[in-house]
């Protein structure tokens, strides 16, 4: 009877591996922005230009999909070299000790129609804690060459603070020069992987 459990066990596995869909970012159509507010008055606006990431999924419309993705935070870019370098070091992301930012989803749910919540883990500065964005699914379609897209925006905030990024000053009127808060806006287009 055992035996006969564990032959049902793998021939279900093998099946779910089977039905698992994997996706690889299509960089040159995707962007990882950030705002962020300066002097409370207006907000600062930034990118990183180097990152990448995966989907695993066992459903066409993505539901429970398993999402990876990784940012160099020394591709950290926000039209300011000086600021750039303030961002890179100790007083923020401390790009040499901690070059990445890491994110690996525990959750991807549908809401309604094209609308998700995903939520997941984020590490910075080797700090672990659990973030939230809402998801828009832009689709899936063929491309002219032949491959499979799918798209997706992404949108969240954080606390600056609790990963580490404590850095700040404050105004003659007593604002703070930086906010805490930073709001994340990310586009992505994923291509399916071609079977080997």
């Amino acid at each position: 009877m055992k035996k006969l459990l564990l032959i049902g066990a793998l021939a279900t596995a093998s099946i779910t591996q089977a039905q698992t869909t994997n996706w690889n970012l299509d960089k040159s159509h995707s962007g990882v922005k950030f705002t962020v507010k300066h002097l409370v008055i207006s907000e600062v606006e930034g990118s990183f230009k180097v990152f990448n990431g995966s989907i695993a999924s066992t459903t066409p419309d993505f539901n429970n999909a398993k999402v990876e993705f990784s940012v160099d935070v020394n591709s950290i870019n926000t039209d300011e070299t000086k600021r750039d370098a303030h961002l890179k070091g100790e007083d923020f992301f401390n790009a040499e000790k901690f070059p990445q930012m890491k994110f690996s989803s525990t959750s991807f749910k549908k809401v309604k129609g094209n609308a998700y919540v995903m939520e997941g883990n984020l590490t910075v500065r080797d700090i672990t804690k659990k973030v939230r964005f809402a998801v828009v699914y832009g689709g899936t379609v063929k491309d002219p060459w032949g491959n499979i897209k799918a798209g997706f925006k992404a949108s969240g905030k954080i606390n600056r603070k609790e990963f580490g990024l404590k850095w700040n000053n404050v105004t003659e009127a007593g604002g703070a020069v930086v906010g805490d808060e930073v709001k994340m806006l990310i586009n992505v287009e994923f291509a399916q992987a071609k079977a080997s």
